[in-house]
């Protein structure tokens, strides 16, 4: 049989043979221009979004510095930990492993799971707080896959609540969020390194020498503190508050010429090293972030003023019968009227009448010229965060009610640091120093505040108020003479006016009195115990603490009766005001 041959059939298979070919030619044109553009075209933007997938800048963090009393006891530390992190989608395909990681973080296993679930999306995740380098050890010695650790420091506080307002705190970022933590941070924080590493899909480290820059550890910071003071004069305030059922309390203890800070403490406090406790209202530093009216301590600094004026003596007479003085709608009272008495007794028996009488005969502009003068009318410059201003409104905003009330520690307010630091320049004849709470640097000169006649004049006055018959006697520390001023303040009440019921009672004084080394003041707030003035709840704490300090500091004891004999002088009457001027014979 003869086979039939189409003669169509050859030109259908060239014809196919060249699509064929066609085809292949158009693909290997399109994958070799695709190349090219990958390889040539965008190969930098290519590599650079591949190193953002693997290749990783991982920060080495800086050693933070230290914090330490002047002595240089330590009061905040960093110490080495390790953060245990995740990749969820790595460790959650090996289930024994999540098991066993839960197990040593503390977590239930089932909890733990959820927890993975919910973020396996994620690159990684955090499952730790600081821990242990041998804790975060046993963690990653199980070989689970995609579990890592991440190196950081750890801040501590070795001593805790007794200088936690101070001190302050840190972050979990390790960043100051308080206290000299804050104030210092520029100081303490230190540069971090970083060094550029490739990470694989699962996150783990498969190369780590590509670039690398070392960190640069912080400085550390010395107070002024000295620790030993510093938790003497804390538990003796903590004890006081609860002793009198007190809202909150403070304490400052400084050395009188260099206005250093050598204790300073608040109540209620609370501890740095426990997370949940730094949210109360203990944080605070209520010494340099609350203001308060002075009240009477401030009549001492009111003597000062008409002294160096040259307007009263230390005998001048005032007249303060029958205990009430009328100054427009308001009366001043004294709690016991006390008669004809001189300034002396006027301090020794915090008499309102007295003082009220010396700053209407002064006026206006010299009661607030002399509360300028112990600088109250500017801020400490502590340095510290939140420092509250004074507020001392301007003279010619006074009206006799306010020149009056001002006189005896009324309508303006400052905080401790600011009466600390005026007290500091009696004790240190006349020189105001400028308060310090970090050692270091050029400290300011002392500015001139009255004169040392002056100061010392004052001194002797405020020792009348330590003895037997002084509202403080219970101020006086044993070997020592003490010179010092109580107050009794009322706080306004919520609906205006001044509470009767609420007072703050204070207590700020020196030693030794002639030549005095510490100033310490003492402040409890509303104390609903028995008594409430400051020579009764105030004035004990400071004497026990002061006591501790002398001792401490080995400041030694009054060698007999050193006081000066007393200027004899002749009175003049200042017709009008009940006032005699004393002039010198």
């Amino acid at each position: 049989m003869t086979a039939i041959v189409n003669p169509s059939a050859e030109p259908v298979r060239g014809w196919r043979r060249i699509l064929v070919l066609g085809v292949l030619a158009l693909g290997a044109v399109v994958v070799l221009g695709r190349a090219f553009q990958l390889q040539i075209v965008e190969r930098d933007f290519l590599i650079k979004e591949g190193d953002k997938r693997h290749i990783r800048t991982v920060e080495i963090p800086a050693h933070r510095g230290a914090i330490v009393d002047r002595r240089g006891e330590p009061l905040a530390l960093s110490a080495p930990v390790e953060t245990i992190w995740v990749v969820p989608s790595a460790l959650l395909g090996s289930p024994g492993h999540v098991s066993a990681v839960a197990k040593l973080l503390g977590r239930r296993s089932s909890e733990f799971e959820r927890y993975l679930k919910a973020r396996q999306n994620r690159s990684f995740v955090y499952v730790s707080d600081p821990l242990s380098p041998g804790e975060a050890k046993r963690i990653l010695s199980l070989g689970a896959p995609g579990v890592f650790s991440e190196p950081s420091y750890a801040r501590y506080y070795p001593a805790g609540e007794v200088t936690s307002q101070l001190v302050g705190f840190c972050g979990r970022d390790g960043n100051g969020l308080e206290g000299i933590e804050r104030a210092q941070e520029s100081v303490l924080a230190g540069h971090v390194g970083e060094r550029r590493v490739i990470r694989d899909r699962a996150g783990r480290v498969v190369e780590d020498n590509l670039e690398y820059q070392e960190a640069q550890p912080g400085g550390d910071v010395e107070l002024t503190i000295d620790l030993r003071i510093q938790y003497l004069a804390y538990r003796e305030l903590k004890d006081a508050v609860a002793r009198n059922d007190a809202r909150g309390g403070m304490i400052v203890v400084a050395d009188t010429a260099t206005g250093e800070v050598l204790a300073i403490a608040a109540q209620p406090g609370f501890n740095p090293n426990n997370l949940k406790e730094r949210v109360s209202r203990g944080t605070r530093n209520r010494a340099v972030v609350d203001a308060f009216e002075p009240g009477s301590t401030v009549k001492p600094l009111l003597i000062a003023q008409a002294l160096e004026l040259g307007i009263f003596q230390p005998s001048s007479q005032i007249d303060t019968t029958p205990g009430t003085f009328k100054v427009g709608a308001l009366t001043v009272r004294d709690v016991h009227p006390q008669g004809v008495i001189d300034l002396t007794h006027l301090l020794s028996k915090s008499s309102n009448v007295g003082a009220a009488k010396v700053g209407m005969t002064l006026g206006a502009e010299s009661v607030w010229a002399g509360y300028q003068r112990f600088g109250f009318g500017e801020p400490v410059y502590t340095g510290f965060p939140g420092e509250a201003s004074p507020v001392l409104r301007n003279y010619a905003d006074w009206g006799q009610i306010a020149t009056a009330t001002a006189s005896y520690g009324y309508g303006f307010s400052l905080t401790a640091l600011h009466l600390v630091r005026a007290y500091a320049a009696l004790a240190n004849d006349g020189l105001m120093p400028q308060i310090r709470l970090v050692r270091g640097g050029q400290a300011l000169p002392p500015q001139r505040a009255v004169s040392a006649s002056t100061a010392r004049a004052v001194r002797q006055m405020l020792e009348a108020v330590v003895a037997p018959d002084g509202t403080a006697r219970r101020a006086a520390v044993p070997g020592y003479r003490v010179a010092g001023k109580t107050g009794t303040v009322r706080k306004i009440a919520d609906t205006g006016g001044y509470d009767r019921k609420r007072h703050q009672a204070i207590f700020i004084g020196m030693l030794p009195a002639q030549r005095p080394r510490l100033v310490g003041l003492v402040i409890i707030d509303e104390p609903k115990a028995e008594a409430y003035y400051g020579g009764l709840v105030a004035a004990p704490v400071f004497s026990k603490v002061m006591q501790g300090a002398a001792r401490l500091l080995q400041i030694a004891p009054d060698d007999g009766d050193q006081r000066p004999g007393p200027v004899r002088e002749q009175t003049v009457a200042l017709p009008g005001t009940g006032v005699d001027r004393g002039r010198r014979s």
